[in-house]
């Protein structure tokens, strides 16, 4: 009972889309709606501006390191439980139920899970990803770049062998959820980072 608390708990956690409800509160937008469609923390980049989206990119990682400590509480400390809970957390955030399950990417979420599995993977993919974005102004090739290598890290730096197979569930649905950002990679149709907008989606 405790796991299956711990997990929807988590799930629920997740739910809450905080690039929504600030969409709604500063601007009176359903931010799925507008710019790319994304209820994350890069879509409100550039709709709303740097404040917003460091105020969400925040909460969407907290939401993820909660979700952890209420199952590590439940569960009197499971690892595994602890680490599905982050990936309970993902999920929410990709497909809340709160919110008709139309949810963002789990990037933020994801980078709040990899801090409480470990700080010394969460730091290394970290910082690489900043260099990606940093050199390539795409935060979808650096957000690739980061679930691609937290894996390798884990193996490396993780207390336990089941943070390495989680993350790599992990890692498979932000391939899923990136999909069409790596179509527009290919193709060169990618936005960079600092290109606002407000394009409505038809």
């Amino acid at each position: 009972m405790s796991w299956a608390a711990s997990l929807l708990i988590s799930y629920l956690l997740g739910s809450i889309s905080f690039s929504y409800l600030l969409g709604k509160k500063m601007a009176g937008i359903d931010i799925r709606t507008v710019g790319s469609g994304n209820a994350g923390a890069t879509n409100t980049l550039r709709v709303l501006g740097i404040g917003p989206a460091i105020v969400v990119l925040i909460l969407d990682a907290v939401k993820g390191l909660a979700a952890m400590g209420v199952a590590y509480w439940l569960t009197g400390g499971d690892p595994v439980a602890y680490a599905l809970a982050g990936m309970f957390a993902i999920i929410g955030h990709n497909w809340p139920v709160f919110f008709g399950f139309k949810g963002g990417k789990g990037i933020a979420t994801t980078l709040g899970v990899s801090l409480g599995l470990s700080p010394t993977a969460f730091l290394l993919s970290a910082l690489i990803t900043v260099s990606v974005i940093y050199f390539t102004r795409y935060v979808s090739l650096g957000s690739l770049v980061y679930v691609t290598v937290l894996p390798v890290f884990l193996y490396l730096f993780a207390a336990e062998s089941a943070y390495v197979w989680i993350s790599l569930l992990i890692t498979l649905f932000a391939y899923m959820r990136h999909y069409t950002n790596i179509v527009n990679l290919l193709e060169g149709k990618e936005r960079k980072l600092g290109e606002k907008s407000t394009r409505k989606l038809n």
